[in-house]
């Protein structure tokens, strides 16, 4: 009997705690689905003008401006994106109240880049972000083919001149013609926390199965 102490508690100990692994992503899911449920709030809420000074709670708001772009922009490669690939667009752009800010105005497709970008005075509606697109893996931007890799807000700020505040545009009454918006979408957001967990139960399930051949295989065992 003694034989068996070993091989129970580490079927027991393995189980428990990939069960517990389980369970703990479907609590993570559940908390980032609560952030989630509270962007697309955000994002259906009614639009109100660009705040001031903007905080981080004014996240993923939706907000109204009325300027034009510069002309100044910068390229942020990209594919996997609702229009494809190519890259994303981002405007310094001149507020009406005389402000400098950015907007991500959508995709431009490869063979469009030495296109003329359009400086017409536009309204438009888009959402206040703060995208974290960057990683320790991302290259540092080509700023001489003026190529990007991912859209960091502030160091974009320094090299556009303006405030470190982004938009993203969803509609405008004057649209740059090489464009195609890519509007803020929760569905883009990553949550894989169900597919997680059920990877963890499913590694306690075959814990299981092998910690019972195991058990049978020293009840076989001759002394």
């Amino acid at each position: 009997m003694r034989r068996l102490y070993f091989p129970i508690a580490l079927a027991l100990a393995g189980c428990g705690v990939l069960i517990w692994l389980g369970f703990w992503q479907l609590d993570r899911l559940d908390w980032k689905q609560g952030i989630l449920d509270d962007i697309d709030a955000r994002l259906a809420a009614d639009p109100v003008p660009l705040p001031a000074s903007p905080l981080e709670s004014d996240e993923y708001s939706t907000v109204t401006l009325s300027g034009q772009a510069t002309g100044d922009e910068l390229h942020v490669l990209v594919s996997g994106t609702s229009a494809g690939q190519g890259y994303r667009v981002i405007s310094a752009f001149a507020t009406n109240d005389g402000r400098r800010i950015m907007v991500d105005q959508g995709l431009l497709d490869f063979t469009a880049k030495d296109a003329a970008p359009q400086r017409q005075p536009t309204d438009m509606t888009g959402t206040l972000i703060w995208p974290d697109d960057r990683n320790s893996s991302t290259p540092d931007p080509d700023i001489e083919a003026n190529i990007w890799f991912a859209r960091d807000v502030d160091q974009m700020a320094q090299v556009l001149n303006t405030e470190p505040v982004m938009v993203v545009l969803r509609s405008a009454t004057t649209p740059d013609p090489r464009l195609i918006p890519l509007p803020v979408d929760s569905a883009t957001i990553k949550n894989d926390h169900l597919n997680y967990a059920i990877t963890w139960f499913l590694l306690a399930a075959v814990w299981a199965i092998m910690s019972v051949f195991l058990i049978s295989r020293v009840l076989r065992t001759k002394v």
